[in-house]
């Protein structure tokens, strides 16, 4: 099993100093302990989140401070960009690190995003495909034809030159049909549990190895990496106690995240028509089930039967999501217990015997 560190909710709504501190220190830290990546995703127009409008900055910024970790968008939403500026950003990414540029795609969520995009939101998923195909002929050097405002057509070759010939490419996956599309193109995968379970993905990922099979491409060399939220620490008990109540503010500012939730759990429910003290009562609710099952809090030792299970599903690679806890000492302290998770993973695999080997890339 892989592990990487995956960011999604770093609060940019107030001015000052350090708010990229997070970042860069676990960063170095996934650098130095043998982490596979770091990614850091693509957000707009709301607070949580908001440090990460542009993953190829962040990933510019990690260049200059890592020497192993792969860089990655996770996602870059490819409708509310030009693919031209995909290619040239990513390649600038790739020769800073050396070569360690990828990145997820997604076609976005929110309709506010959509004014970013020449494109409508009904579109999205359309737009998403096609931009893949020029961002990677664009990578390779080939020229692609774009229209201007006027309709003129031109003929665009991107530069710099990237180090990689490929650039490595995930898709943000959801729905049995991008799982089962991303398998026809022989494209990785980054998925999460934030509203199924996991004996439910574990039958997408299944679909998706038998679709990059029937497309002629090797799934021992292409990786589903799995979103995670992540807080370890030296007792079940007292990791518990300091998760509930930022999980629990962490899941109100996340109304959409929390309605799949409570459907993951039988209830149809409208986060709307619920009072405050209804949704704290919901939110404890949640945040017990999604400890069991959902999520890598605990200890190495009482989180290495679902990373055990993970792997059983045809999952690759853990992607830890740290930062929904906004407390630098807290996560970097969690940190050496990932890195022993990590360790208990492997000499566990190692005692039960070979597994395949997963390259990403």
């Amino acid at each position: 099993m892989q592990f990487s560190l995956f960011y999604f909710d770093g609060d940019g709504s107030t001015a000052g100093p350090g708010h990229y501190r997070l970042l860069i220190d676990s960063a170095r830290f996934a650098d130095d302990n043998g982490f596979t990546a770091v990614w850091t995703p693509e957000r707009h127009f709301h607070a949580f989140g908001g440090l990460y409008p542009n993953p190829a900055l962040t990933s510019a910024a990690l260049a200059m401070v890592t020497r192993h970790v792969q860089l990655r968008a996770g996602s870059a939403v490819l409708p509310l960009q030009h693919p031209v500026r995909i290619a040239e950003d990513w390649s600038v990414v790739d020769n800073l690190s050396n070569g360690r540029a990828a990145i997820a795609v997604a076609s976005g969520w929110t309709m506010d995003e959509f004014i970013l995009s020449r494109e409508p939101h009904g579109a999205r998923k359309g737009v998403m495909w096609r931009n893949v195909d020029a961002i990677q002929r664009l990578w390779r050097g080939e020229a692609v034809e774009f229209e201007d405002a006027t309709g003129r057509v031109v003929e665009c070759r991107t530069l710099p030159r990237p180090i990689q010939p490929e650039l490595p490419v995930w898709v943000t996956c959801t729905s049995i049909e991008t799982f089962l599309e991303a398998g026809r193109r022989g494209a990785h995968v980054l998925t999460s549990l934030l509203g199924e379970t996991l004996d439910q993905v574990a039958v997408k990922i299944a679909r998706y190895r038998e679709a990059l099979r029937q497309h002629g491409h090797d799934p021992a060399t292409r990786t589903v990496s799995m979103m995670i939220h992540t807080f370890l620490g030296p007792e079940l008990a007292r990791v518990k106690d300091d998760v509930r109540q930022p999980f629990c503010a962490y899941l109100k500012t996340h109304y959409g995240l929390l309605e799949n939730l409570a459907k993951g759990m039988g209830l149809e429910i409208r986060l709307d028509d619920f009072s405050n003290d209804d949704l704290d009562s919901l939110l404890e609710f949640g945040v017990e089930g999604f400890m069991q099952g959902r999520s890598l809090i605990g200890t190495p030792q009482s989180c290495l039967p679902f990373v055990q299970s993970l792997q059983a599903a045809g999952v690759d690679e853990v992607c830890a999501l740290i930062d929904f806890l906004q407390d630098h000492d807290a996560v970097m302290g969690s940190l050496p217990y990932l890195n022993a998770l990590k360790t208990l993973a492997d000499r566990t695999a190692a005692a039960v015997g070979p597994t395949t080997d997963v390259t990403a890339g």
